[in-house]
């Protein structure tokens, strides 16, 4: 397993780290499909406990997944896993209670104290402000980043993350904050990490930098052989991506081209995909989703930094061929 250490934290973790959100199952909020369908608890304790034994040893988590389902299972496996062996982070910022915002100081005391009730552990290794929202004129911010601070000190967190869909958000909060560890979208069609500067702001503070979304939900694999739709809950089915034939095509055009240029590794297709993106992340890992075993065996084969030219020839190739319709980007756009 190929590995990094995460800027100024000093840990050495796996460069394939272990996605969670999917291990939460379907959800809905407000009739807003926001989870994953087809996860069972029995395969995702194996992969679990699969990803410790292969060296997969950086869990990502949230407290809203699954509204804690994923955090339980993962607090299920000790017994089997050494948790000093996991880099475990997990999130906060989704979960309002009864308080007029997600980061009200209270609450993510509360749901701190409840995430490490889930997971079955004194500590995390990394916790993240889960978004950049803190109010119309920033007024959380000041309480969110002072109860982060103080976790730290009381030792319920070692580092400190911050996290957000849009990387120009990161950019604009990280010079505030100061975080150890910044998690923001990005795969090789949607890529804003060096143009909004975060790039830059990561080398110069010897920050860690998480990439999640790196196969854009799984759509970047090119498995798909025609328009398709999940399971009720499963946030895919608000992305008309999944349904935009001309684009699971071409898609799928790159998929022959990526197992042709890297058919020597034993994945070609995650081998281009993710060390395109970890080509220039020096600090930097991915996250993949994991919630069976054999998606753990393929993540652990992959994970390698690509050299400067294949790096670049892969981001062209999903570049001129991994758009959607007008239509159907400016859907996905509005969606996340």
């Amino acid at each position: 397993m190929h590995t990094v250490r995460l800027g100024r934290t000093g840990a050495e973790v796996s460069t394939i780290g272990l996605g969670t959100w999917a291990l939460g199952g379907p959800k809905k909020v407000h009739g807003r499909p926001v989870g994953w369908f087809g996860a069972h608890d029995k395969l995702v304790v194996n992969s679990l406990c699969e990803a410790a034994s292969l060296g997969i040893n950086h869990w990502d988590t949230a407290d809203v997944y699954g509204d804690g389902r994923a955090e339980q299972l993962i607090g299920s496996v000790w017994p089997r896993v050494q948790r000093e062996d996991v880099f475990l982070a997990s999130k906060v910022g989704w979960a309002a209670g009864p308080h007029n915002h997600y980061y009200h100081p209270q609450q993510i005391r509360k749901q701190l104290e409840k995430s490490l009730k889930q997971l079955n552990t004194e500590y995390l290794d990394l916790h993240y402000l889960h978004h950049c929202d803190f109010g119309p004129n920033d007024e959380h911010f000041e309480g969110a980043v002072e109860q982060l601070q103080r976790f730290r000190e009381e030792g319920k967190i070692r580092f400190i993350g911050l996290s957000d869909w849009k990387t120009e958000k990161i950019r604009h909060y990280a010079e505030r904050i100061q975080p150890d560890v910044v998690q923001c979208y990005r795969n090789v069609v949607d890529d804003t990490y060096e143009s909004s500067g975060l790039k830059a702001w990561v080398e110069a503070n010897d920050a860690g930098v998480v990439f999640f979304s790196p196969l854009k939900h799984g759509l970047l694999l090119g498995i798909f052989e025609g328009p398709v739709t999940f399971g009720e809950g499963d946030h895919r089915n608000a992305l008309q991506d999944f349904r935009d034939l001309g684009l699971l095509m071409r898609l799928r055009s790159c998929r022959q081209e990526l197992q042709k240029r890297f058919a020597d590794e034993d994945n070609p297709v995650l081998h281009g995909l993710v060390g395109a993106l970890l080509a220039d992340a020096t600090t930097g890992c991915v996250l993949i989703g994991q919630h069976r075993p054999e998606y753990v065996r393929d993540a652990a084969r992959a994970g390698a930094r690509l050299p400067v030219d294949d790096a670049t020839w892969v981001r062209q190739l999903y570049r001129e061929n991994g758009r959607p319709t007008q239509a159907s980007w400016k859907s996905y756009q509005e969606t996340v």
